[in-house]
């Protein structure tokens, strides 16, 4: 199975819409269950040049997808937050994995960034897992973070420092 990563289109509304209304892709996010397609398609829309919206493709089919989106106040230039979903048929099939490579890479490489964070269920095992193969690592928790499933769930906050950035400190 070959995964292509790439930049997100307005022609890949659609996709992105029916991805997110899987009940595995909203557990794990902040998403609602029946958000509307004017939603998927504003959220496209309104990415500016502070965020990189990457999508994942298999044969062409549009199963992930994962947001940078860079800190714009001066003091916190360095820093980008990260969002991603998977496609609940997709999950655990390697293209979370093809996404943060991905991010990462851009964030290293490209847009020298020396941080990234991210917020996870407590209860979302394999994404910390995912994130902690990247390098990212626990730093706190938030008590009652958001309602979910008719209860309040608590998050991590994930962080990760550019490892050669962590030797200058």
């Amino acid at each position: 199975m070959h995964i292509t990563i790439r930049h997100a289109e307005p022609e890949d509304e659609e996709a992105l819409h029916r991805n997110s209304l899987g009940e595995r892709f909203i557990w794990g996010t902040l998403m609602l269950p029946f958000d509307s397609r004017q939603k998927t398609r504003a959220f496209i829309s309104s990415a500016s040049d502070a965020t990189y919206l990457l999508v994942a493709c298999i044969e062409n089919e549009v199963v992930g997808s994962s947001g940078l989106h860079l800190q714009t106040q001066p003091r916190r230039r360095h820093v980008a937050s990260l969002g991603m979903g998977v496609r609940d048929d997709y999950q655990g099939r390697g293209v979370g994995s093809a996404l943060m490579d991905a991010m990462v890479d851009l964030a290293d490489n490209w847009l020298n960034l020396i941080r990234l964070e991210l917020c996870v269920w407590v209860d979302n095992e394999r994404a910390i897992g995912l994130y902690q193969k990247f390098g990212f690592v626990i730093e706190g928790t938030h008590s009652c973070y958001a309602y979910r499933n008719g209860r309040y769930i608590d998050a991590y906050a994930m962080g990760r420092i550019r490892p050669s950035q962590t030797a200058r400190m």
